[in-house]
């Protein structure tokens, strides 16, 4: 018999028997069927394209054509110093200034990143954590400098400094500091800015190896601490859960990741009501955005997640989230073009209007084997849940790390034979590239990179001696997957300093 990623037993034929009771009617307690009674008949989910890189004014133009291209909300990337509050001209950051996001470091900063879009009409959100109450300050003053007033802002700042503990490792205090400082920006948020989201608990320990059932449990298990820390406060529970949002991963098992999220509802639903005692509604409902795309996606034949993208946003929109992010085919090994994030965007385009996905609310909900699939997910939550929350909150171990590596291990393994082929696709192309690239640049691959049996690579004179070789340690990087601009610097350097 087969399984789930989650390791949970899938039958040939599921019937009425395999399920225990058809769940109410959508947007009903405890809403496995979805948060609202008509879900995308009344609004689609919000189209949210990642995106950030190198200085303020190149992120506002790559928002501006998302936008003119029909996305209807922002999500934005920040690089690592932004993240880990080190100013682009310090030493530490050498390296790392706007490469895996925008580079932020002044209010200055922001308003140009903003300039031209109207933040009054369109929310943003920002993938910031142990600086999250220095940007927010930031996007708010931004905000008010284009005359929208405190009421009109509105977005997300993912705030979640668990997960950094847990499976990211971007954090800068220790971990009772970081879950006071979260804590804070949320009970001052939902004070000031009602139509802002002052944490988003995310699942990145799904890229970092978790299972389906593991990613849900232990985010779960993180949204608890919250909740608890903010009751021990002495706030009740529906002055700031309504306006408590998460982040998940969704990869291509279809049918399990639709089980997952349904699930997911389910059990908020009930530890809201039942355990903290929220009496509004509004504060049992999961609301719930997810990235399509990390570790599912592949260097090796990029146009193919355009596939693995598809099917992963189908699985959303068959989940009944609030809103996506579908990484683009190349973001596994660069930064977005203005072609792939296009049609990374075009993906949920057209699965939202070419498709009947969001004529009816909760398309799967009376399946035996999704409705068979939900209730065994609820069973694997609860049980990580009880068995490994408590290391999530504590986080006085590394137990849940060791926990989740195994499983990025076999996912590696079991992937291995496929990747194996599209990496030796990739080595023989980039390397008839480096030859070609060798011999416009007046070198003969005979002489200059394959060395004699028993002759040292630059034949025996060290580092100063000759062309640089084809297997010095400097030049084999670029057979390891850099961008060959960047080799091509490094070979034309390295040939003038051996000359």
């Amino acid at each position: 018999m087969s399984t789930t990623r989650s390791g949970i037993e899938v039958k040939p034929v599921y019937g009425p028997d395999d399920v225990r009771q058809p769940p109410p009617p959508p947007g009903e307690y405890p809403f496995t069927r979805g948060i609202h009674p008509n879900m995308y008949l009344g609004k689609l989910w919000t189209m949210r394209q990642y995106a950030g890189f190198g200085t303020p004014r190149e992120t506002n133009q790559r928002f501006k054509y998302l936008l003119g291209q029909g996305q209807t909300g922002l999500s934005l990337a920040l690089d690592l110093p932004t993240q880990l509050g080190i100013d682009a001209d310090d030493p530490e950051a050498e390296g790392e200034v706007g490469k895996v996001g925008v580079s932020i470091g002044s209010l200055a900063d922001m308003e140009e990143l903003f300039a031209g879009i109207p933040l009054g009409k369109v929310s943003t959100s920002m993938t910031i954590n142990a600086t999250a109450p220095i940007l927010l300050a930031m996007y708010e003053e931004a905000a008010r400098k284009q005359g929208v007033a405190d009421d009109r802002i509105s977005g997300t700042v993912q705030n979640d400094l668990l997960k950094e503990f847990g499976a990211r490792g971007a954090w800068l205090f220790p971990i009772e500091p970081s879950m006071r400082l979260a804590c804070d920006l949320i009970e001052d948020t939902v004070k000031r800015l009602p139509r802002f989201n002052p944490i988003s608990i995310a699942s990145h320990y799904r890229d970092a190896g978790a299972n389906p059932a593991e990613e849900m449990a232990y985010t779960l298990c993180a949204g608890k601490a919250y909740v608890e820390n903010l009751l021990a406060r002495g706030l009740a529970a529906d002055s700031f859960a309504p306006r408590l949002s998460f982040f998940f991963y969704t990869y291509t098992n279809f049918f399990e990741e639709v089980a997952k999220y349904r699930a997911g509802r389910r059990i908020w639903a009930k530890l809201l009501k039942e355990k903290y005692g929220a009496k509004e509604p509004e504060s049992w409902r999961l609301r719930a955005a997810c990235v399509c795309g990390g570790h599912s996606l592949t260097r090796a034949e990029p146009l193919n997640n355009i596939a693995r993208t598809t099917l992963e946003t189908f699985a959303v929109a068959c989940s009944g989230l609030q809103s996506v992010f579908t990484a683009a085919y190349d973001e596994a090994f660069a930064i977005p073009t203005e072609l792939s994030a296009r049609t990374a965007l075009r993906v949920q385009q057209v699965v939202a209007y070419e498709t009947e996905v969001a004529q009816t609310v909760d398309p799967l909900g009376g399946s035996y084997f999704v409705e068979a699939l939900t209730d065994r997910m609820e069973e694997a939550i609860g049980k990580l849940g009880e068995e490994a929350g408590r290391k999530v909150v504590s986080r006085q171990d590394r137990d849940v790390d060791v926990a989740v590596l195994p499983r990025l291990a076999s996912r590696a393994k079991a992937e291995q034979p496929y990747r194996r082929i599209m990496l030796s696709e990739r080595i023989e192309h980039h390397t008839a590239q480096f030859l070609d690239r060798l011999l416009a640049n007046g070198l003969h691959p005979e002489s200059t990179l394959i060395p004699p049996a028993g002759v040292a690579p630059d034949g025996g004179r060290g580092r100063g001696g000759g062309t640089a070789p084809y297997n010095s340690p400097r030049i084999r990087r670029c057979l390891r997957g850099c961008r060959w601009r960047r080799c091509g610097r490094r070979r034309r350097r390295l040939r003038g300093r051996d000359r």
